[in-house]
C-alpha cells in the first residue's frame, strides 16, 4: 500500500528508493517514540498539483521539534521546496506525505544530540476513515497536558491513539472519542471533533487537544458560510444525540458520524449543515469556491 521498488523518499539529506533506506536500531526515536511528524495531503487542481496548508504543517513540525527541544535546522520554505520535488520524482498528484524528524544514537533520557529527516509520500485520493461511523466514549483519556506537550505532534503520544481505536474496535464500533482528565470531549484517536445543534456547531476548546489545521479550516469555513460556531468545553452528554457530527484531519477529511455510544444523531447526514461543509472542505482543498453553498443556506433559510 505505501512503496513499491521504485518509490523514492527522501532521508537524512539525501533523495534515494523506500527499499533501500534504514533506521538506526539505537535511535530514541525507535526506542522512546522521541520523533516528531505532520500528516500533510496534496491534491489535483487548476493550477496544478498543490499541497493543502504546506506552510501552517511545516510551522507546526517545526514548532514540535523545538518543543521536545530536538535540533532540526529546516526552514518552511526548505521543507516546502523538498516535498514537491518528492511528490514529481514519484509521479504523484493526490498524495499523502508523512515528514518525520528522528533523533540520532542515543539510549540516555536526554534531549536529542542530532536529528535526521525522513519525507515519504503515497497516492492516497480520499481519507482514511469511512462516512457514517459508528464511535464510542473510550475508557481511555486524552493525555494530560500537565504530562505531555498536547501542541506538539509527537509520534510517542499515538501510542494512546491505538490502544483507544482498538478498544472501540474490540467492542464493534469504528473509532473511539476520548475525555480529557475533566470528563470533556476531547478528540477522537486522530482527528477534532464538531457537532452540530439548532444551526449551531460547537468544537473542544483548546486545552487537551491538539488544535489541527483542518479543525482551523472548518472553523474559518463556518464564518464564511455565517454559521456559529463555538470553542467550548462539554461532556459526552451534550454532544450525544446532537443533530449531527464528524471528525476532522488532515487525512480523514471530513467524517459523517452516525451514532455516538449507540445513540443516533438526529439529522440525516445530507440534510446537516455538516454536510455542508465536508462539501465545502472537498471544493477547498481543490481550489474551487464555496459560495455555493453559502447560497443553499440563504434558500433553506
Amino acid at each position: 500500500m505505501y512503496y513499491n521498488d521504485n518509490t523514492i523518499v527522501y532521508y537524512n539529506g539525501k533523495f534515494l528508493k523506500a527499499s533501500e533506506a534504514n533506521t538506526d536500531l539505537y535511535g530514541q526515536s525507535l526506542h522512546y517514540g522521541y520523533s516528531v511528524f505532520e500528516g500533510i495531503k496534496s491534491y489535483e487542481t487548476n493550477e496544478g498539483t498543490q499541497i493543502f496548508k504546506a506552510q501552517e504543517h511545516y510551522d507546526r513540525l517545526r514548532r514540535s521539534a523545538e518543543l521536545l527541544h530536538i535540533p532540526f535546522e529546516y526552514s518552511t520554505q526548505e521543507l516546502i521546496d523538498l516535498t514537491y520535488e518528492l511528490l514529481e520524482r514519484n509521479q504523484f498528484t493526490n498524495a499523502y506525505i508523512r515528514p518525520l524528524v528522528v533523533c540520532s544514537p542515543n539510549m540516555s533520557l536526554s534531549k536529542g544530540k542530532e536529528s535526521h529527516l525522513i519525507l515519504l509520500a503515497w497516492e492516497w485520493s480520499n481519507g482514511y476513515l469511512g462516512d457514517k461511523m459508528k464511535v464510542m466514549t473510550s475508557t481511555f483519556q486524552r493525555p494530560n497536558p500537565q504530562a505531555f506537550l498536547i501542541e506538539a505532534k509527537v509520534c510517542g503520544h499515538y501510542v494512546n491513539s491505538i490502544l483507544a481505536c482498538q478498544e472501540a474496535k474490540d467492542n464493534g464500533y469504528d473509532e473511539a472519542i476520548l475525555l480529557d482528565e475533566k470528563g470533556y470531549v476531547a478528540e477522537s484517536s486522530g482527528a477534532n471533533i464538531f457537532y452540530e445543534k439548532e444551526g449551531e456547531l460547537f468544537t473542544p476548546a483548546k486545552g487537551s487537544i491538539l488544535p489541527g489545521i483542518t479543525r482551523s479550516v472548518v472553523i474559518d469555513i463556518c464564518k464564511e458560510l455565517e454559521i456559529p460556531v463555538h470553542e467550548k468545553f462539554f461532556t459526552p452528554e451534550e454532544m450525544r444525540g446532537a443533530d449531527a457530527a464528524f471528525f476532522c484531519g488532515t487525512a480523514a477529511e471530513i467524517v459523517a458520524l452516525d451514532s455516538m455510544d449507540n445513540v443516533r444523531f438526529a439529522k440525516e447526514w445530507d440534510e446537516s449543515l455538516c454536510s455542508l461543509i465536508q462539501k465545502s472542505y472537498k471544493n477547498k482543498v481543490v481550489g474551487k469556491s464555496i459560495n455555493e453553498f453559502k447560497n443553499k443556506i440563504e434558500e433553506n433559510a
